[in-house]
């Protein structure tokens, strides 16, 4: 998957609502079965009644427990929870029965309850990059409360129905409770969103929405007990399976070596004296491990990696040490460059000698000081227009924020056309 769809929306975009038009369950095999959703939900039949790994979104519970209806062989034994994030567990009140035990990793009640206590500022960030995507018109409702009856530290297994599960903890590619199911004697791992919505992808070790940052090192031990499974079926949380078990460990290989690289070369620049913003533009990766960055992307990986190790303390400027930003001088700046418009021309002389960047520096100066004025905000439309071009459209959160950040440029124009003189 590396191509923008024809409807111009990044190819993560379509996975999420791959399963808007769904009408029956998909076979994975003839005992493992498949409902899209946000985050897919998988039904494993037994000879003692059924599995549920991950039940998808809330507001999709009814969709899913009518697919997967006509394939149920028995009561619901176990819903296993992949992550602490609502499409993986929202279903869970209404898909579970009265004797269902619902397993997850020892770190979900509290990156759950952490999620749902910050909704105040988790949801409109989420809304911004997510809420066009999955036809919002707000905010989503709060999360249900979900204790598990079991939990797991490290690794847990059962038999059910003459089939043996080993859930293993693999944090730190989605969430740090994320857990893998495997099924050894039929060679099947589920693996939720450790390896991103979109497989063969950069991490996304620290979302734009906000969340706790995710450690690039357990990440790779979480890749690394996952590739020595010797699965021969990998189910992600998105999208088909991958079948053969020679592919599934060239990829986790790829995708290993990829994300090791970015560390190392990240650990090697800041060794070398270079700050986080030269080690962001420097450091991509060689084409024979190139992956896809439809989600995360190398240079946030390479952000998220530096302050792991280093803190987010960069030795740039004293003011770091303290609560009073830059912006608190933008009427100072603004002042001595002979107005806002002084620093619009210059934003569009920036824009014309293909800087957008830097006149997005300069238009937040201008309009940190007057919020409302026509000619920094027409320039910075167009610096916009120009940035979600040159991104091309692959990478889901740079395109929506773009794209948010254009629509309320638009609307800031509109109202100052429409004002009163």
């Amino acid at each position: 998957m590396n191509e923008v769809k024809q409807d111009g929306n990044p190819p993560l975009a379509s996975l999420v609502l791959a399963g808007d038009g769904q009408t029956e369950a998909v076979a994975i095999t003839d005992f493992i079965y498949m409902a899209k959703d946000l985050s897919n939900a998988y039904l494993v039949k037994t000879a003692d009644g059924d599995v549920l790994v991950n039940t998808g979104f809330m507001d999709n519970a009814a969709r899913t427990k009518a697919l997967f209806a006509p394939l149920r062989s028995g009561p619901l034994r176990k819903i296993v929870l992949t992550q602490s994030h609502a499409d993986h567990y929202g279903g869970v009140p209404l898909l579970r029965e009265a004797e269902t035990k619902a397993i997850a990793e020892r770190r979900f009640i509290e990156n759950a309850h952490d999620t749902v206590k910050l909704m105040p500022h988790f949801g409109p960030r989420t809304f911004k990059l997510w809420g066009t995507t999955v036809k919002r018109t707000g905010p989503v409702a709060p999360p249900p409360d979900i204790v598990p009856d079991i939990i797991v530290d490290g690794q847990y297994s059962f038999e059910q129905g003459g089939r043996r599960f080993e859930i293993l903890s693999t944090p730190d590619g989605e969430t740090t409770d994320s857990l893998t199911v495997w099924m050894p004697k039929e060679r099947v791992a589920f693996t939720g969103n450790l390896f991103g919505p979109v497989f063969l992808s950069m991490p996304f070790l620290c979302t734009l929405r906000g969340d706790k940052p995710r450690s690039v090192r357990s990440y790779l031990s979480s890749v690394d007990r996952v590739r020595n499974l010797g699965a021969e079926i990998l189910i992600t949380g998105h999208g088909d399976p991958i079948r053969g078990a020679a592919r599934i460990r060239a990829d986790l290989d790829k995708m290993h070596d990829a994300v090791a690289y970015v560390r190392d070369a990240t650990l090697a620049g800041m060794n070398a004296g270079k700050d986080v913003h030269t080690l962001m533009r420097e450091i991509s990766l060689p084409e024979k491990i190139r992956i896809g960055e439809f989600h995360g992307k190398v240079s946030w990986a390479v952000r998220t990696i530096w302050e792991e190790y280093s803190g987010w303390f960069h030795h740039d400027s004293t003011t770091s040490l303290y609560g009073v930003p830059r912006s608190s001088i933008d009427t100072d700046l603004v002042q001595l460059a002979g107005g806002a418009g002084a620093l619009a021309a210059r934003a569009r002389k920036r824009l014309t000698d293909g800087q957008p960047l830097e006149a997005i520096h300069l238009l937040d100066i201008a309009l940190g000081a007057e919020p409302a004025h026509g000619d920094a905000l027409a320039v910075k439309k167009d610096v916009l227009q120009q940035l979600l071009s040159q991104a091309g459209g692959t990478n889901l959160s740079e395109t929506m924020w773009l794209r948010s950040e254009i629509a309320a440029t638009e609307q800031k124009l509109a109202a100052k056309n429409t004002a009163p003189a």
